[in-house]
């Protein structure tokens, strides 16, 4: 999920967690979860009725295959957290994704059947709708909603019910106190439109990703209008959230009008060798103990539903702009539209 901070965009913030549901374990199935078992079905989707059937077969596999948006150092430790709760696990292997043409690539196996060496894969917010047909189609959703996996309900796709959330995008605001004092940064995102910012006083990214996460609180006309008057106040143009906070951090320049931290979003794939695994590995990520670990080696990394995490707790309390699964398929138009408000200029034909 991308999330961004309406106002004191400098400073700390959260959304507080409603609840976390237990796992069902063994026992007769209650007429409920029969009733949603028996819905889910006549969708087209793979309902469980108790968390043990699903353990009881990721046993028979004892292998899992998973591709990541997360950095290296947290592999070791969630793969021994996995391994400590299900002992049967034998071979577990990580491999990291990172960058557009990776995910390009992979998109391009995963259609022509030569992606099925992977259980799990990330599904980058760019390509959101490419991911979707070539993904299993359980029905997480309905099996957190009833406790048979310990998987807060708000990480997952409300209408595909197969994609999980795990991870939080926090959009920050990045300043050199050596070139502006910190009573002089925006409070908020306006701020960013007085007059003594006009001229070279920021620098704004011409992939617009930070300012398209504020449409899901403003909408999407304000938003663009907003853009046009962020460009309007003629700001330095920046490419790559690495490079600039770097040069803010060395001084080139006071302001950087957002950068953030990676949303992972995760499926399992329709020709994974190992899905029971796979949905077992989607549920140790989203509980609490997955949770610690990518707070502890990413920061501000876990998910704003995890109770305790650090993005969940330096956004409390804040009024937040949320880009969550209903704005998930409409994020690069709102990113195209924004872009086009900015007014660079076109080649000639």
């Amino acid at each position: 999920m991308r999330i961004t901070v309406l106002n004191r965009i400098v400073g700390s913030f959260t959304l507080p967690l409603l609840f976390m549901l237990t796992p069902t374990h063994a026992g007769a199935a209650s007429p409920s979860l029969l009733q949603a078992k028996k819905e889910a079905e006549a969708k087209g989707y793979i309902f469980f009725t108790t968390h043990d059937e699903i353990v009881a077969m990721a046993k028979n596999e004892g292998k899992l295959v998973v591709m990541t948006g997360l950095e290296s150092p947290n592999f070791r430790p969630l793969i021994n957290g996995f391994k400590q709760k299900y002992l049967f696990f034998t071979d577990i292997q990580i491999k990291e994704i990172s960058g557009t043409e990776a995910f390009q690539r992979f998109i391009l196996e995963m259609k022509s059947g030569k992606g099925n060496d992977w259980d799990v894969t990330d599904a980058s917010l760019d390509f959101a709708n490419e991911y979707i047909p070539y993904l299993m189609k359980y029905d997480i959703l309905g099996m957190a909603k009833h406790g048979v996996l310990r998987i807060e309900p708000r990480m997952v796709h409300p209408a595909e019910r197969n994609m999980v959330s795990v991870t939080s995008v926090l959009t920050v605001i990045p300043y050199n106190r050596k070139l502006i004092s910190e009573d002089k940064v925006p409070a908020k995102w306006e701020d960013f439109l007085k007059p003594e910012f006009k001229g070279k006083k920021f620098v704004l990214d011409v992939r617009p990703l930070q300012v398209a996460g504020l449409v899901p609180a403003w909408g999407l006309e304000r938003t663009v209008d907003f853009a046009r008057k962020l460009a309007a106040q003629q700001p330095v143009w920046g490419r790559g959230a690495t490079r600039v906070t770097t040069a803010i951090l060395n001084g080139e320049y006071p302001l950087y009008v957002g950068t953030n931290f990676s949303s992972i979003n995760r499926g399992i794939l329709n020709t994974a060798d190992h899905p029971y695994a796979a949905l077992l590995w989607l549920e140790f990520l989203a509980s609490p103990e997955g949770q610690e670990i990518i707070d502890k080696y990413e920061p501000l990394r876990a998910s704003v539903f995890a109770p305790g995490s650090a993005t969940e707790q330096v956004t409390r309390g804040k009024e937040l702009s949320v880009v969550d699964w209903g704005h998930f398929t409409k994020f690069q138009d709102y990113v195209g539209k924004i872009f086009a408000a900015y007014g660079f200029p076109k080649a000639d034909k």
